[in-house]
């Protein structure tokens, strides 16, 4: 007499085997595709190419360039420093909240998504 509520011989079915391979190769693929997208750089320029900004594709602001027409020559470096750092920064808080949101969905598992 079979078990209630077990598969026979106590492994999974065959389809339940097949996609869980997939579900793994999946996760595989999507760890490969973020890690070559972590390595690259991306620039994007506003103002008529007044203001430059390159960024990570970790999501890190990497470099502002402004225009010596926008602001004194005196003042460029500080002040696209400062918006870097205020960029980042604001970019923290969106990686916080998206990792809060997550884990409620995965009720805290790890490696889920």
């Amino acid at each position: 007499m079979a078990k209630r509520g077990g598969f026979p011989g106590g492994g999974m079915p065959g389809n339940m085997a097949n996609l869980m391979k997939q579900a793994q190769r999946m996760q595989r693929q999507m760890e490969e595709q973020q890690k070559e997208l972590e390595s690259k750089e991306f620039t994007a320029t506003a103002g008529g190419g007044a203001v430059e900004v390159t960024v990570s594709g970790k999501r890190e602001v990497l470099k502002v360039k402004l225009a010596e027409e926008v602001v004194g020559p005196d003042d460029n470096e500080m002040l696209e420093d400062l918006v870097v750092a205020a960029a980042n920064e604001a970019l923290r808080k969106v990686e916080e909240e998206s990792g809060a949101a997550m884990s409620k969905l995965t009720g805290g598992m790890p490696g889920m998504f």
